[in-house]
């Protein structure tokens, strides 16, 4: 049976409030470390303000995704300041979003960079 290529969502990054705990997937080491200190501040920040649980995961187009949850019942979670926190992140950190995006690109999914 030959090899399949699969298309699918890959976790970059997790911050956890319950945990105190943040993750960045080993297929990231390859970004400046400016770039992967700046990701785990974003995270912790995130976590720190809102609760719960961070990720930052790039969709099977390649798109990153900014996605929040919380623990079933749990009540200091802000569900209304964690959208708001998303929509400013995406504002003011939209040229580190697209570059990152052109990185997971062209090193995870292989695409050359003409291909835009």
């Amino acid at each position: 049976m030959g090899k399949k290529t699969e298309r699918k969502e890959l976790v970059m990054c997790v911050s956890n409030s319950y945990t105190q705990k943040y993750y960045l997937d080993k297929k990231f080491e390859k970004l400046p470390k400016d770039v992967k200190d700046e990701l785990k501040i974003l995270c912790v920040l995130y976590t720190e303000e809102v609760g719960g649980i961070f990720t930052m995961m790039f969709d099977e187009d390649g798109e990153l995704q900014l996605i929040s949850s919380c623990d079933e019942g749990d009540l200091l979670y802000d569900d209304i300041g964690s959208e708001l926190l998303i929509k400013k992140m995406r504002t003011h950190k939209q040229e580190l979003f697209e570059s990152l995006e052109k990185f997971y690109r062209v090193f995870v999914m292989g695409e050359s960079i003409g291909s835009e």
